[in-house]
């Protein structure tokens, strides 16, 4: 069983809309966290090169770049599925994010199902040594806390 972070929040957009700012705008509505940074060296901007393949980066202000994933499920308006890795981890240790967009009424659910916490020891320190639970949890907030950002770019 894998350890995975399930969270969802409805947004006032169509599919395609919620889609288009997820990957577009991610550069506006990302938050960084201090708890969960991809780098050591503080946080940059993000951008998807939006087409299957594409990568995930965090530009710093100095120019260097870090590959955080790559898209593996492209379906505009419907599913978006990247990996995800920080600069500590080992190569054998990547998650999933796997996002979904899904219509309900005049609103689209926009659901992340974050995968692969298992690969990632506890005593790493992107897990900080918290008890699985613990790290499942606050992850989950922070992702509870991104896409009520989200809301307000639709």
């Amino acid at each position: 069983m894998t350890s995975r972070i399930l969270v969802s929040l409805r947004v006032r957009a169509t599919p395609q809309r919620a889609f288009d700012v997820f990957v577009g705008e991610i550069d506006r509505w990302w938050e960084p966290n201090d708890l969960f940074r991809f780098t050591p060296r503080g946080p940059g901007t993000l951008a998807f090169e939006p087409n299957l393949g594409g990568r995930l980066t965090e530009t710093q202000a100095d120019g260097n770049v870090f590959e955080i994933g790559r898209i593996v499920v492209w379906e505009p308006g419907a599913h978006l599925a990247f990996t995800w890795r920080q600069a500590s981890f080992a190569p054998d240790q990547i998650t999933r994010v796997d996002v979904r967009f899904e219509p309900v009424g005049e609103e689209t659910r926009v659901t992340v199902e974050h995968t692969g916490w298992d690969t990632v020891p506890q005593d790493h320190v992107a897990r900080h040594h918290f008890p699985d639970d613990v790290f499942l949890q606050r992850h989950g907030e922070w992702w509870q806390k991104l896409l009520a950002r989200l809301t307000r770019f639709m």
